[in-house]
């Protein structure tokens, strides 16, 4: 994979149905070498950190490929990088291939992932359309997190290139759907949490529906 596109963006107030909202949804690709460090890249910020950023949730990639559905379902003709929130734009990957626990070097930066990306109300907010959660958790193109194992640099150019990973791990499809649809396989969600990388916030919903799995049985 190479990044297309580096993204950052502060805080910032809107309005959304006649109130205030305070979000750092708002990304605007930057030139040149980028600073990753341990909660989020230079220049970069979030607004609720329960929800977003953080150690498990430090930067977020998003693939070049989905811009293109989007484009066509929302009928936009222009979508810039960092829509989304990313951080990263990334010009190859699939949700089927990628895994929790896989390990990275963009740049010169070492990441790890740790989980789908869940939207929240914001995401509606940044394209003012209430139903885009909903439209985006549907559609499968979550992207994804990643934990900052080795701090760097990175910069649009720069190789994504897969140090390693642990072969059984769940996909981040798989995860969304262990986390959000209906009757999740057990033997699955066993596999993910047998992940170290899996957060302790999914790990606890993990057990909670294997635990209701488990009861039906």
């Amino acid at each position: 994979m190479k990044v297309v596109s580096v993204n950052v963006g502060r805080p910032v107030d809107v309005t959304w149905r006649g109130a205030p909202v305070r979000t750092g949804i708002w990304k605007e690709a930057v030139s040149g070498r980028v600073a990753v460090r341990r909660h989020n890249l230079e220049g970069d910020g979030q607004a609720d950190l329960t929800v977003h950023g953080g150690r498990d949730k430090a930067v977020y990639a998003y693939a070049l490929g989905h811009y293109d559905y989007w484009r066509a379902a929302l009928r936009l003709a222009e979508l810039p990088y960092g829509a989304f929130g990313e951080n990263l734009t990334l010009d190859d990957f699939s949700e089927d291939a990628v895994r929790i626990g896989d390990q990275y070097l963009a740049g010169t930066a070492r990441l790890l992932v740790t989980q789908p990306r869940l939207p929240c109300h914001k995401l509606g907010v940044r394209f003012g359309r209430a139903d885009m959660p909903d439209r985006f958790l549907a559609s499968g193109r979550t992207g994804f997190y990643m934990a900052v194992l080795e701090e760097g640099t990175v910069e649009a150019g720069d190789d994504v290139r897969l140090l390693g990973r642990e072969p059984a791990a769940v996909t981040i499809a798989e995860a969304t759907r262990l986390y959000a649809g209906r009757d999740p396989d057990p033997a699955l969600l066993r596999r993910a949490l047998d992940v170290p990388a899996l957060p302790e916030g999914w790990r606890a919903r993990f057990r909670k529906r294997l635990e209701k799995a488990d009861s039906r049985d």
